[in-house]
């Protein structure tokens, strides 16, 4: 049984603010716990209602009622089991490969899906301005479908990490030049900028070069979503 204590600290880790105070976050699903206990990630606690569900360990795995599992959840519909993992502390940013960093991200989705893209793509770093989503939102861990496990994302400042690189920066514009004519480097910096507003002005100023991806339709759409663009732009540059 899941004491009252026990389900108002859960259930506090859905807020940014106390997974940033306990160092902890939440990740639900059978899938989603089983690709997070086979990385490096340290466990805190493991409820399930299936014992078989998941590789049972006797230190941090706990049985409990479906009821219960409910009353900790943060989904309508919760997958027999919730995991709670310590935050790991961030690599170094390294330069050998490409980084994707992202100006003011504040879509879940949209971040978990360019975790995906970074994973599927073997880009092993992500830097992240301060004022984008959480990497630990469980919308965006569910988004990310276990990648999260394996790739680096680092939050930092964009605009002094664009201003003291040693590779070539690009920055993804809807009139930038053609990402279908560009001669890719073999490392550099790819720039992607927030869903409304794109790159901010401030850091717009460190850009060495603007790439767009060309419209071909007859009607002028608005513009792309943030996670189609990385995956055009990450698909260039891998087939360059």
């Amino acid at each position: 049984m899941v004491v009252k204590s026990q389900i108002k600290f859960i259930k506090s880790l859905q807020q940014k603010k106390y997974r940033i105070l306990h160092s902890l976050f939440v990740a639900e699903g059978v899938k989603m716990v089983n690709e997070l206990l086979r990385s490096d990630l340290k466990v805190k606690d493991i409820y399930t209602v299936d014992a078989h569900a998941i590789p049972f360990n006797n230190d941090y795995c706990h049985i409990i009622s479906e009821a219960d599992l409910r009353r900790i959840s943060g989904l309508k519909s919760p997958n027999k089991v919730l995991g709670i993992f310590h935050i790991p502390d961030p690599d170094r940013l390294e330069f050998k490969d490409w980084i994707v960093a992202l100006d003011s991200i504040t879509d879940p989705g949209n971040l978990g899906t360019i975790i995906r893209l970074c994973d599927w793509f073997g880009i092993k770093h992500l830097a992240c301005a301060s004022d984008t989503v959480d990497c630990y939102n469980p919308k965006v861990l569910q988004a990310t479908m276990g990648s999260i496990t394996r790739v680096n994302v680092v939050y930092t400042d964009i605009a002094d990490l664009a201003a003291h690189a040693d590779v070539p920066v690009y920055g993804a514009f809807m009139d930038g030049e053609s990402v279908y004519d560009q001669n890719w480097t073999k490392s550099g910096i790819l720039i992607l900028g927030n869903e409304a507003h794109g790159i901010s002005q401030p850091l717009e100023a460190h850009i060495q070069k603007k790439v767009g991806i060309p419209q071909f339709g007859s009607v002028t759409a608005e513009s792309l979503n943030v996670a189609t663009a990385t995956a055009i732009i990450l698909n260039e540059i891998r087939r360059s």
